[in-house]
């Protein structure tokens, strides 16, 4: 039994603790299991951190129910992500309220160089399946090597699960329960081909845990964060899918929507973040590839493989570290050079000015 591991999934058994608060313990003490072995007056003096929730980590109850969460992940094949994991999902890890672990059912790259959300209405029109069958059909069209996230629920979500299966492109569906169980249940079948073919479920949720209604906002928190854009097809006015477009907007994400005529009650949710500059109007995927700069991979541009002479010793390290691994997240940009944050974040700005380099979502860089 992984220690570290086991220690991870009893930190968010206790109560009061939640990923925030396990991401500040675990900071301070250098990892899961010194928390449980930490004095506590220590854990106390921590900001966010009081006496009742360091209380809560000495009972020994949360190890046995941890061990036996741990079964349950070994006996399903299931696979374990702690947020400072490599295999996290990176664009996630870069919101604040990030989960601090997630349980992963399938085999998906959740680090695919392009990831999108794709979210709707409940109650799908003939217009909204139309447009999700229509556009997931073109990215396979246009040869993008994409994974497609929605929340596996009744509408928009399982249209565009079911869409990839199609198309042999992998998607994710993101849970509000535990992988114990799968609601709805009638989407079971569709899961299992999804883990079968190159996609995953995840949650962040305990494997009991029921699919109560603050849970569907905590996965649309997911849905948004590890994307590139959320996509929204189809919304009335009260939709999950605009809490979704909201935490993407907070993400500093791009949101698209397709537009709908002004007296349908499922597309005035996309009407009204279009006319309140929450969404940008799309058509087609030729409009989402323009907002995020896809180059078809079909139509793939020759990489410069040289640069200007004019460029400063630190500006011509960050290219080539870029052009070495065709692209990096700003995050690995400063591990790799050594240099602090707020100097590679200049750089970077001089080189995208300079077209050099261009800037995806998640401030994700490659050479123009």
């Amino acid at each position: 039994m992984d220690d570290e591991l086991l220690y991870s999934i009893a930190l968010i058994m206790a109560p009061g603790v939640g990923s925030i608060n396990a991401r500040k313990l675990v900071a301070y003490t250098g990892s899961a299991k010194a928390v449980f072995t930490e004095k506590r007056k220590h854990l106390a003096q921590i900001q966010g951190i009081g006496a009742a929730l360091v209380s809560s980590l000495t009972d020994h109850s949360i190890i046995t129910q941890a061990e036996k969460e741990f079964e349950f992940i070994q006996k399903h094949g299931i696979t374990v992500l702690l947020c400072t994991d490599k295999l996290f999902p990176e664009r996630l890890r870069n919101c604040a309220d990030a989960p601090f672990l997630l349980f992963k059912k399938g085999d998906a790259d959740l680090n695919t160089r392009k990831v999108i959300s794709v979210v709707g209405t409940r109650r799908a029109t003939d217009y909204g399946r139309d447009l999700c069958n229509q556009f997931i059909a073109a990215l396979k069209e246009r040869g993008h090597d994409v994974l497609v996230c929605s929340g596996m629920a009744y509408g928009i979500d399982i249209l565009a699960h079911k869409a990839c299966l199609k198309n042999n492109i992998p998607t994710v569906g993101v849970l509000a329960h535990g992988l114990a169980t799968l609601y709805p249940s009638v989407h079971k079948t569709v899961s299992k081909e999804m883990c079968q073919n190159g996609g995953a479920l995840l949650t962040e949720f305990l494997s009991t845990t029921p699919p109560d209604r603050p849970n569907f906002v905590r996965r649309n928190r997911i849905v948004a964060g590890m994307a590139d854009a959320t996509i929204v097809i189809e919304s009335p006015l009260e939709s999950g899918s605009l809490i979704t477009a909201d935490l993407a907007n907070a993400y500093n994400r791009d949101v698209f929507a397709f537009p709908g005529r002004s007296h349908d009650i499922y597309s005035q949710g996309c009407n009204k973040l279009i006319k309140n500059n929450l969404a940008n109007l799309i058509e087609s995927v030729d409009d989402v590839e323009f907002f995020l700069g896809w180059d078809s991979e079909n139509e793939k541009k020759p990489i410069q493989t040289t640069l200007f002479t004019e460029l400063a010793p630190d500006e011509q390290r960050l290219c080539n570290l870029i052009r070495d691994n065709n692209e990096l997240y700003i995050d690995q940009l400063c591990v790799l050079s050594g240099l602090p944050v707020s100097a590679v974040s200049v750089f970077m700005v001089n080189l995208e000015f300079a077209g050099v380099v261009r800037c995806l979502p998640g401030k994700l860089y490659k050479l123009a």
